[in-house]
């Protein structure tokens, strides 16, 4: 072999290997880009973390995700209902430009989604759990998930391939499916982004077994606010009628909150949501809107017999001490029913949250993965005598927010700037540096995740509620908030403002809109509410024209 041959063949080798290496260090860069899990439940109350406060409940593997990584204590929804909450997140739009406004419009399928663009560039992407509409999710390699609200025992879920039942408790199958493709269809090679979507703690809340018997014998703390008569009176004003008068504000009332039908005790039914018999109910000639069995009715003959044997003792002591109560107790009474069964299918999201968790940190999967935990809206625990979400106000407006990201944010941090879940889309887009489309509206959120306030400048943040005439009854409204003040808007069949101090009145009890004292606020809060409404493209003439299509729909 001459001396040429054998350099030309070293050359040949070098290229090779050195071709070799660069292959496998692009690999290896791209199969670092971060996973993403994000874990969302349906209406859980940030009361009911332990994370944000103990006073209900403890969650602690939840708050596992606060301890490794960031708290968000004003984190907020643009619409506090679940579907439309759920396209927000989806489209990075606001509700009135991605069409799906009410739990009823049709989602506009020309949007894009962040989980298409997950896609395309490369990431493998799989959904199990409550979407909540639609049955064919955009931007997915696999999904599973529940029609609709879907059911707490043996539910139906929606396949590619199909419909299917599977035996069992909704949150433990959710996870079993979740895991199971971590296991055994996961592409080692690739990125993930997997949607962990749990339809607990929706209503009509039904726990798990093993939660059923611990959380019916537990009682808890009363809200302040349980028995509010929704008088709105300011702060600084007097009382007396015609003070009211001088001021403009003609009732002393907030309409809005006075005529909802969330009320525990006038709305919270007997039979569907407090669990008792409809003999019981015809024998003291209870009012029941509605008396639905169909939750209960799924089970199999053992799931009934162990839920019964729970349950009947209940409704035995409701029968013998319902003679003796009066409109306080039996709201008290239907209010701890509440607690015990919403709480009770939060611990079954708390236990499976820490079996994915554990999974990922058994797997070596935990320092690549951003792991997100949030609920598509906040949700009424008695504050203001309520169950439900929908309004502005504080407990359904704010939604909980928990973010881990190793290495990257800092551990058991708070974080207090305004975010919601208008953000989340270009959030997860920068982290895994894929560029967002020009329409999205909301803003990333990784400035503050690396800890570089300096460059977050939101001071108000814009919501907007469309829903009525409608389950609930709650008015439609639209409004700005900032760290200090809110100001709502209610209309359609009524014209009222409110405008609340939200460091001196944080329950929300005082209307000072038409408080002297707060002229300058008012007026500084009504420029920004406008200006607000035209950076998000949001105006009068689309308010008027969702109206003219719920008209329509309602004729048709």
């Amino acid at each position: 072999m001459s001396r040429f041959q054998i350099f030309f063949i070293l050359f040949l080798l070098i290229t090779i290997v050195t071709a070799c290496g660069r292959a496998e260090k692009k690999e290896v860069a791209f199969s670092k880009k971060p996973n993403i899990v994000f874990i969302m439940s349906d209406d859980h109350a940030y009361q009911a973390i332990s994370a944000y406060s103990d006073k209900l409940t403890r969650t602690p593997n939840i708050d596992r995700i606060a301890e490794g990584g960031m708290l968000f204590t004003n984190a907020s929804v643009t619409n506090s209902i679940c579907a439309p909450s759920r396209a927000t997140i989806l489209t990075g739009k606001h509700t009135h430009l991605n069409g799906k406004i009410d739990n009823i419009s049709k989602f506009d399928t020309t949007n894009v989604t962040f989980p298409q663009l997950f896609q395309e560039a490369g990431y493998q992407t799989a959904m199990f759990g409550k979407l909540h509409f639609g049955n064919n999710p955009k931007g997915f390699d696999e999904f599973k998930i529940l029609p609709g609200q879907g059911d707490y025992y043996n539910p139906k879920f929606i396949t590619e391939k199909g419909d299917t039942i599977i035996k069992g408790y909704v949150t433990d199958i959710i996870t079993d499916l979740t895991i199971d493709w971590l296991d055994n269809r996961r592409d080692v090679n690739k990125p993930f982004l997997l949607m962990y979507l749990h339809k607990a703690p929706h209503r009509s809340w039904l726990p798990a077994e093993k939660h059923y018997k611990e959380f019916t014998q537990k009682e808890f703390p009363v809200p302040a606010t349980l028995f509010d008569d929704y008088k709105r009176i300011s702060i600084t004003s007097p009382s007396s009628g015609d003070e009211l008068n001088k001021q403009g504000n003609l009732n002393p009332y907030s309409t809005a909150a006075k005529t909802a039908e969330m009320n525990i005790y006038k709305h919270m039914t007997l039979g569907y949501d407090n669990k008792l018999s409809r003999e019981v109910i015809e024998k003291f000639g209870l009012e029941d809107m509605f008396y639905n069995t169909g939750p209960l009715d799924r089970m199999d003959k053992e799931q009934r017999r162990s839920w019964d044997s729970v349950y009947d003792p209940i409704i035995k002591e409701f029968e013998e001490k319902f003679p003796g109560m009066n409109d306080s107790t039996l709201m008290v009474w239907k209010y701890q029913r509440y607690m015990q069964d919403y709480l009770g299918t939060i611990a079954g999201v708390d236990e499976n949250v820490g079996r994915l968790l554990d999974y990922l940190e058994e797997h070596d999967l935990e320092e690549n993965t951003v792991v997100v935990y949030t609920s598509d809206q906040g949700f009424y625990l008695g504050e203001h005598g309520w169950f439900d979400k929908r309004f502005m106000y504080n407990e359904s407006f704010k939604t909980p927010l928990l973010i881990k990201w190793p290495n990257v944010i800092t551990e058991g941090t708070t974080e207090e700037e305004m975010v919601q879940n208008l953000d989340f889309a270009q959030t997860f887009l920068e982290i895994a540096g894929i560029h967002a489309p020009e329409d999205m509206q909301g803003k990333s959120m990784v400035p503050l995740l690396k800890g570089k306030k300096e460059r977050w400048d939101r001071d108000a943040v814009y919501y907007h509620y469309y829903e009525y005439p409608g389950e609930h009854a709650v008015k439609r409204h639209y409004g700005i908030a900032t760290k200090d003040y809110k100001l709502i808007h209610f209309y359609y069949d009524i014209n009222e403002w409110e405008l609340y101090d939200q460091k001196k009145d944080p329950q929300e009890l005082h209307n000072v809109y038409y408080d002297p004292q707060y002229a300058e606020v008012r007026e500084e809060m009504t420029k920004k509410l406008k200006e607000i409404r035209k950076k998000y493209k949001d105006s009068e003439e689309l308010d008027n024209y969702y109206i003219q299509l719920y008209e329509e729909r309602q004729r048709n």
